[in-house]
């Protein structure tokens, strides 16, 4: 969209007059100013007729060069012209700027090029760089290009964590296979559907227009797990009733005999599978209605999911089937003529027994452990862990105040951004300098690769920032290449002790997409802004520093710095009316002297081939640099007299603001903080508190909490609103399947229990609760809900055959026989789901990759929840089911009319 000029000067033709001269002239400013413009023009003649041909007359006036404008005449005194060059020195310069570029503590002259909003970035940044091999050869002598940020190479890096994390998983789920089933033909029965299923969610993502990137790539590493559970499902039946058969019959089956038992026993599952995927798919609705920026960053990632479990949806019971027919054919192994069955089946077979004889004690146990996860996740109510703490139990406090909250993981840029605002007075010059010395400083620390230091404001309407804001974006070395025992923490702790010498400096470190994304969805460039608002300018700053101090004591909190908006010194130049009057001077007449002799005004511009440059006329520097010397200037009068100008003006030096912000009609000022070693949830439940307790507003002010925690609570706020909803969903569909609500509701406890292993595996890790955490919690619903109707589908199987056997005789035995029977056969199937599950998942957890960070959060929950939920379907869900059909044994049978 546009390249915006940073560093360096353009170039300007700059006229600096001599008031002394002038006067001696008898030459006003405006005379000068009147005759430098006239001076600089091309006419059009429109055209004249000759001998049939047509000659177009130009006239051309233009200045080439200092000479043209040294010879420019502003009056002629009996016959002899008085020059520009006899007043003024004229010379080329920079013209005025706001801004500088640093390069390792050197200036350099930049670009910032900005990207046009839908663009794909990676595209944008190859075109750009095809350009700057285009242009290379023809710059000057020693002159180079060089990218000093460049996005690319974070992407490529981030998308190659999520390919090699794929093959992996990819490799891990096909041993986990082999391991269970010991059946070699049936691995392609499931690594075929694997490429497919992704192949269909790439199809679509290019359909949809979806670019590949750490999000979208994650929504497929994901689901590697669920798009082979159901394939799995399916083979393992196959090959259950296929060694059945073989049993029965004494002998190997034909063909045939193959053909029909496989039909069979994929109709037996096709069904509950077809309606556990179409749950799993449903439960990711909740992803969809994200919206702000975590909509931005998870739709994608929501899409793929759903993309890659319609094909395998669709494969699962279409071609599955048919590799079923083909591939699985004998020499067939039981359960137990598998070593690893052998030994999960003496460890299940008596546990379930003594669940089975126990049942209130597992009851319970399961309910303590829903308790206890509860527990962990949201922690007492705040009043409660308030009085542990205060009867002197800080850290009993916080193991019980539950696990904290905030936005999103930080995704590790392998960059970092130094973003510090000096005090408001402090100049361009002096600015320079010391961003020159604290990019020395970095550059000098050995995990630095390169070092860019910005001051102010690049050429562009989109950067408003003040002169005294530095942005120094600093590029670190691949983490290997640090010192021993260096982290990220400790290397920004060096960091910040070094560059704490200079007074308002107030370190504060952020990622360079991490703080864009800051500034564009909040307007502050940090993880929590306290903004306050009223009338007074002066009322407003003085509180801003209140807040602060109080904001500096919670713990937690660093880069803790308030808006400096009242620290600006104005040199104020007031008219006097009833002074100039006197004289016959008009408010234009003396502030024109102000703004073209002190301040310098460009009158016209140059052209010289492609280039244009400015013609600046001001007051030579020793007139317009000092201070005291500033009421000295002239101001001519109409009858000819020279006024100083301190006669005709108050001049004095005042404070008063370097920006004035407003929001909804109201002036702001804010006191912006970093979070350290804390989650920003409770850190900033902190804040709101001991401002309420501690900072009094007067009339007409009030205060309002910006930043990255406001995503965080958006976030929330529709997840506890669609996630009932669709969990509401789900259970009519289960009770659609089942035709009886206490079979869906058997079904739905899966998900609570799922949810138990997946806050104590977080709470093991250390993540905070954040929107990536609660995407692999809804992941993982669909998943507990899957195992739990196949589950039921073996055990009511079972326990029909058994009512057939026994008929009338059916007994309280014979319905635990039954479930007993079913459970076991679920053993091997459930074990398989969750063994490929975590294997799918393993590959992100152990990544240390460019951006791991941000998927193991994901993927934690799930992997949790998937042990927890082996725990619930094989031991808590038969004892449930026994439980319930136990009662209905126990009704008395109704009487028939007759």
């Amino acid at each position: 969209a546009e390249v915006a000029s940073i560093g360096g000067f353009v170039r300007q033709y700059q006229i600096e007059v001599s008031p002394v001269k002038m006067r001696a002239a008898d030459v006003s400013l405006a005379e000068v100013m009147e005759a430098v413009k006239a001076a600089n023009l091309n006419v059009g003649g429109k055209v004249i007729e000759e001998n049939g041909m047509e000659f177009v007359v130009r006239g051309i006036g233009l200045v080439n060069s200092t000479a043209d404008l040294e010879q420019i005449a502003l009056k002629a005194d009996s016959g002899t012209p008085v020059y520009l060059r006899d007043i003024a020195t004229i010379q080329i310069g920079g013209d005025f700027r706001r801004g500088s570029l640093d390069i390792d503590g050197r200036e350099v002259v930049g670009g910032i090029v900005v990207m046009r909003t839908g663009e794909n970035a990676m595209e944008v940044i190859r075109r750009v760089k095809e350009r700057i091999e285009q242009i290379t050869p023809g710059l000057p002598p020693g002159i180079t290009i060089k990218p000093f940020y460049d996005r690319s190479d974070l992407i490529t890096r981030t998308i190659n964590t999520l390919r090699h994390a794929l093959i992996e998983e990819i490799l891990l789920v096909t041993l986990a296979h082999v391991v269970f089933l010991f059946h070699f033909r049936s691995i392609l029965i499931v690594t075929i559907p694997l490429p497919l299923s992704i192949l269909v969610s790439f199809i679509l993502m290019r359909w949809f227009g979806i670019s590949s990137n750490i999000m979208s790539l994650s929504g497929i590493a994901i689901a590697i797990g669920v798009l082979v559970d159901a394939g799995i499902v399916m083979t393992e039946n196959v090959i259950r009733h296929c060694e059945r058969a073989e049993a029965e019959k004494g002998g190997p089956l034909d063909a045939a005999e193959r053909l029909r038992v496989t039909y069979e026993a994929a109709r037996q599952v096709g069904r509950p599978i077809f309606f556990a995927m179409a749950i799993i798919i449903l439960a990711f609705v909740p992803v969809f209605s994200l919206g702000g920026q975590e909509g931005k960053l998870f739709h994608p990632l929501a899409f793929t999911k759903t993309f890659a479990c319609l094909g395998a949806t669709l494969l699962a019971v279409t071609l599955v089937p048919v590799l079923c027919s083909l591939l699985v054919k004998g020499p067939f192994h039981s359960e137990e003529d598998n070593r690893v069955m052998r030994v999960l089946l003496r460890i299940y077979d008596p546990v379930l027994d003594w669940a089975l004889r126990h049942r209130a004690a597992v009851l319970a146990g399961a309910a303590l452990l829903l308790a206890s996860a509860f527990l962990i996740a949201f922690g007492l109510p705040r009043p409660a862990t308030r009085a542990i703490e205060e009867a002197g139990f800080p850290r009993l406090a916080k193991a019980v105040s539950g696990i904290g909250s905030e936005f999103m993981p930080t995704l590790n840029e392998g960059s970092l951004l130094f973003m510090p605002v000096l005090l408001p007075s402090t100049s361009l010059t002096e600015v320079k300098r010391i961003m020159s010395w604290q990019d020395r400083v970095i550059r000098a620390v050995p995990e630095v690769e390169s070092v860019g230091g910005k001051l102010g404001r690049a050429e562009t309407a989109t950067d408003p920032a003040p002169v005294e804001m530095i942005e120094t974006t600093i590029m670190l070395k691949p983490e290997k290449e640090w010192r021993a025992g260096m982290t990220r923490q400790k290397l920004v702790a060096e960091l910040t002790e070094k560059l704490t010498q200079v007074p308002g400096y107030v370190p504060g470190f952020l990622q360079p997409i991490e703080n864009r994304i800051l500034m564009i969805s909040t307007g502050i460039r940090a993880q929590l802004g306290v903004k306050i608002l009223g009338d007074d300018l002066n009322a407003l700053q003085a509180k801003a520093y209140e807040v602060e101090r109080v904001v500096r004591t919670v713990p937690g909190a660093t880069g803790v710095a308030p808006s400096r908006i009242q620290a600006k010194p104005y040199l104020e130049i007031e008219v006097d009316r009833t002074a100039m009057a006197r004289f016959g001077l008009s408010a234009r007449d003396v502030l024109d002297v102000v703004e073209t002799g002190l301040g310098g005004m460009n009158l016209s511009t140059t052209i010289e081939g492609r280039q244009r440059f400015p013609i600046q006329v001001r007051f030579e520097r020793d007139d317009r640099d000092d201070i005291e010397r500033v009421g000295e200037a002239l101001v001519r009068a109409p009858d000819g007299r020279q006024v100083p100008l301190g006669e005709i003006t108050a001049i004095r030096r005042v404070i008063g603001p370097s920006e004035i912000a407003s929001e909804n009609g109201r002036l702001r000022v804010f006191v912006q903080a970093n979070v350290q070693d804390r989650d920003l949830g409770s850190f900033v439940r902190e804040v709101r508190d001991r401002i309420a307790a501690e900072i009094a507003l007067p009339p007409g002010m009030t205060i309002e909490y910006s930043g990255q925690f406001e995503n965080q609570i958006r976030a929330e706020r529709t997840l506890r609103l669609i996630v009932p909803t669709v969990l509401g969903i789900i259970f009519v569909l289960l009770y659609i399947v089942y035709r009886s609500a206490k079979e869906a509701a058997h079904v739905i406890l899966a998900v609570p229990f799922a949810l138990s292993g997946s806050v104590f595996l977080q709470y093991l890790l250390g993540y905070n609760f954040s929107v990536a955490v609660w995407v692999g919690y809804i992941s993982l619903f669909g998943i507990a809900i899957q195992t739990g109707v196949v589950m039921v589908v073996y055990l009511e199987e079972l326990l029909e055959k058994k009512k057939a056997e026994r008929g009338a005789a059916f007994n309280r035995e014979d319905l635990i026989r039954a479930v007993k029977d079913g459970a076991r056969l679920r053993l091997r199937p459930k074990v398989m789901t969750v063994a490929t599950t975590i294997a799918s998942l393993l590959p992100i957890m152990w990544s240390t990759r460019t951006g791991a960070e941000v998927m193991k959060p994901l993927a934690a929950p799930v992997i949790g929840g998937s042990i927890s939920s082996l725990i619930h379907i094989l031991i808590v869900t038969p004892v449930l089911f026994a439980w319930l059909r136990e009662r209905e044994l126990k009704k008395p049978a109704q009487p028939t009319a007759v």
